[in-house]
Formats: C-alpha cells, structure tokens, sequence
C-alpha cells in the first residue's frame, strides 16, 4: 500500500495541480503525519518541530491569529499556501487519519480558491485546513462571563461542549471532563473566560458564520442581537478552531462531544467504511437523525454527559444531528415520524418562507437552500419558545442550531450581501428569544454561548479542476470521498 500511496501523492503535488491542491497527508505509521505539496514535504507530530522532507514546510505558519485584525483579511482574502496559515495542523490532521475503518488513506486538501460545483462546491466555501475555513465566532455572554469586549484570543471549537457541559454541571478536574471510559476529552473547559454561575446554558450554533465579517458587523451596530450579547460578556477575535475537516457534522460533532474525529467516528460529512463498505453521508436530511449511530463506543454527547452528572434535569436540542441523550430534541420528533426521507421527507410541516418575519430579502429564497433553511430555522424559533414558555420548565441546557446561516455563505461568500442578510436573519430570531428571557425575566441567569462549526472563504470561479484525473492518469484504483478523502486499493475501487 505504501507504493501506491507514494505514487497517489507524487500525482497530486504535480505543480500542474497546486491550484487546486493545497496539501496533500498521510500518516507515517509512527505518530505523526507527513503533509506535502508542489513546494515541499514535512512530517509534523504533536509537540515536535516539523522535520522538513524536502523543499519548504507546507504548514511552516500555523498561527491562530493569522489575518487579524480583519483590514489583514479583507487585503488578501482565500490567499494561496506560501501566505496562508494552519493552525494546529498535526493535531487536526492526526485524528482524521487514526480511525482502523474510516480514516483515508490520503487527506487531499483543496485550495481556498478551488471552485468545485459539479462535486458539490459552492461560491463560499469551507472544509479546507487554513485558518480563514477553519475559524469559527466564539461569543460568551451572561453571568460567570469573566471577561468583556472582544479579545485578542482563540480557543478550539472542541473546547465548546466541554465548557457546556461545565457551565451545566459537570464536574471536572483541572479544567479536564472525562469520557465514559474515565479518558479526558480533547477539549477543554473554557475556565478562563466563564464560570459558574447561571441557573440555565443556551448554546446557539450560527452554522458557516464567518468570523470577523460578524464581528465587523456588530461593530458597525448591524446585529444588534449578537451586540446584546457582548455588552454582557466577549467575543474571541481568533474565534474557535474547528477539526479538520472543516465541515458540518465533523465539527458539530466534535462540539457536542467534546472529542476528535478520530475518537467519535463522524470523519467527514460523507466517507467510506472499510467494515460495512460502504460510503456514509452523515450531512444529509435524510441521515441526519441517524447521527448516533455512527458514533464510536465511550463517546458521550454533551446531553449524555449532563444527565449522568444531575439526574433528572432536561436539556433541550434544536436543529441539531447530533442529539443523542437530550431530553427533547428536533431530530427525535423526525424519528417518530418514521418517514424514510427522514427531515427531508417533512418539508411540508414547515412554515410557508415567504412569509417569514425574519427574511431580509425574498429574492434570496431563489438560492438553493435558502429558501428551505429559513423554513427549518422559523421552525426552530417556534420550538424554542415553546420550550422556554415557562422558566420552570426551561431546559438546564438548551443547543439551538441555525442553517441559514451556511446557506447564505455558500451562496454568494463571506460579505455578499446574500451572507451578511443571512447574519441579519439569524440575529433577528435571536433577538426574538433575548426579548423573550427579558419577558420571563430571567436574562441575567442564563449564560449564552455563540459559535459556528466553520469559517468560509470565496471561491474563485475560474480556478477550476478535478485532481481525481491525476490519480486516473497514473492508473491509480481509488475511491475519493467528499472530494478529499482518497481511499486507495482494489477493495475500494469505484
């Protein structure tokens, strides 16, 4: 297998395909991860210093903080990898590579310019390893927040369930909460920034958000739900590192569960399973309330975590996959509808977009998805104030989860108006639901935190390629998932 992979890899850091191939990585066998490109080669292992193979490091800049502030962003926006930065790329890039049945054979990684729409790609994109892709907002908010402004720091979105969970109740050591098998999780407890002290946590997920473009655009007074927010608390200028990849059920995963890729099982929004041989699709209406069984043993949502600490208390989880253990949640209403379709196959319960009070502009609802995101988040504001009718009966932890979000950003990129309405829309029912913990007069015992799963970045319409014809070219059996992960050998052929 190792002949093959070398050969996949020379295919692929051809400086005929660096426009569309960022980097390519495989584990060593040894604990670590060689990643390569046309410039170079080094093999990275968590708390070494990169050993260059050949040429130059490909991830020499894995600052956090790269293309702040925004002015630094906006001057070289989805720039190439000689300019780019990758945080933490041993530790992201590691985990994605160490399950026996799941993990690839090679990680491809696109380039930020990469436009890819008959694979599934769009005008905003994320997935990608860079700093831009994989920055996520983080916004605390409420009582125990020790900090307030905007911060010139970052944190993990793996620290986010922990941190929950933590504000919720559970007790840890050292900042460390366990697994069900007494292993510490991979985040963890954001401490430094926010302690105990709220009666309720409410974690809302605005899916796609860019980073800074929303926290320019609280600045500059036009999400005056999220500016509520941070007159009470703070905002992480680095916003919160998603896992590689950076996409959808990878990282919301990897937030409510406090672990890895690696150590949860949802490597991607679609790979292969060597055990069952077959290609999983967890990001999918279809799938989506199916989430927890492809979830590996010991691993433990932040809902689980909550009800084994207190017993009896009820969390809530709206607009969210991954559910498992809360007491009511969106996706278990969909499992009792027994529909094959899934959420996909219940459009019809949702409310009418075009009448919307949130909707900024009806000609977005002609964008693919937009139209249907706003349906399922309409619904969502609907179950969430039925949840919090009465402070009583209000879930100890309630996770709110918005799509419109990721579908404003994939149609038009980060600052199109069609993404900042989607920021607009968003924040509009969040204001909704603060009026209403003012209604019941309990702002000031529940803590908020604010985050997404990933960052996104423009795509360029011209920079165009397929690089699976440089596996064909060389004669190459593989199977690429995503696009991205490759799967090499005759088993996987196809």
């Amino acid at each position: 297998m190792s002949d093959l992979r070398d050969k996949a890899v020379d295919a692929l850091v051809d400086p005929g395909w660096a426009h569309v191939v960022d980097l390519v990585a495989h584990a060593d066998g040894d604990g670590g991860v060689v990643v390569a490109n046309s410039a170079g080669a080094a093999r990275l292992a968590p708390g070494d210093d990169p050993e260059v193979v050949w040429g130059a490091d490909p991830v020499a800049d894995q600052d956090p903080m790269a293309f702040l502030p925004y002015d630094r962003e906006l001057a070289d926006p989805s720039p190439p990898g000689s300019r780019n930065a990758y945080p933490y790329a041993a530790e992201r890039l590691l985990p994605v590579l160490a399950d026996p049945d799941r993990s690839p054979d090679l990680v491809v990684v696109h380039t930020p310019r990469h436009y890819f729409p008959e694979h599934g790609g769009h005008a905003g994109e994320h997935g990608s390893l860079d700093v831009i892709q994989s920055r996520a907002p983080l916004l605390l908010s409420g009582p125990g927040v020790r900090e307030r402004g905007v911060l010139d720091d970052h944190a993990r979105l793996v620290d986010v369930g922990p941190t929950l969970a933590s504000l919720a109740g559970v007790d840890g050591d050292g900042g460390r909460l366990v697994d069900a098998a007494g292993r510490p999780l991979d985040g963890r407890v954001l401490d430094r920034l926010v302690g105990p002290g709220a009666s309720w946590v409410v974690g809302i997920l605005w899916d796609g958000a860019h980073c800074s473009d929303l926290l320019h655009l609280v600045a500059r007074g036009d999400l005056p739900g999220v500016a509520r927010l941070l007159d009470r608390g703070c905002a992480l200028a680095g916003g919160a590192v998603a896992e590689f990849p950076s996409v959808t059920l990878t990282n919301h995963t990897s937030i409510l569960t406090g672990v890895a890729p690696g150590r949860h099982g949802v490597l991607g929004n679609a790979y292969y399973d060597r055990a069952t041989r077959e290609v999983v699709v967890p990001n999918d209406a279809a799938t989506w309330h199916r989430s927890a069984e492809w979830l590996r043993p010991g691993v433990a949502t932040v809902f689980e975590q909550v009800s084994a600490a207190r017993p009896g208390v009820s969390t809530a989880c709206v607009n969210e996959a991954v559910d498992r253990g809360a007491t009511w949640s969106t996706m278990s209403l969909i499992r009792g509808y027994g529909v094959p379709g899934g959420a996909g196959g219940l459009d019809h319960l949702l409310p009418d977009p075009t009448t919307s009070p949130y909707l900024s502009s009806r000609d977005h609802l002609t964008y693919a998805g937009y139209a249907w995101a706003t349906q399922v988040d309409d619904a969502g504001v609907e179950h969430l104030l039925e949840l919090w009718e009465r402070p009583a009966e209000a879930p100890t932890l309630t996770w709110w989860s918005h799509v419109v979000t990721d579908a404003g950003h994939h149609a038009g990129g980060p600052r199109s108006r069609v993404a900042r309405d989607s920021l607009t829309d968003a924040d509009r029912r969040l204001q909704v639901f603060l009026d209403h913990l003012d209604g019941l007069g309990v702002t000031d015992d529940v803590v908020v935190l604010l985050t997404a799963d990933h960052g996104c970045e423009a795509a360029d319409s011209r920079v165009r390629g397929d690089w699976d014809d440089a596996l064909r070219a060389e004669g190459l059996p593989f199977r690429d998932v995503g696009p991205g992960f490759v799967y090499l050998g005759e088993d996987v052929a196809g």
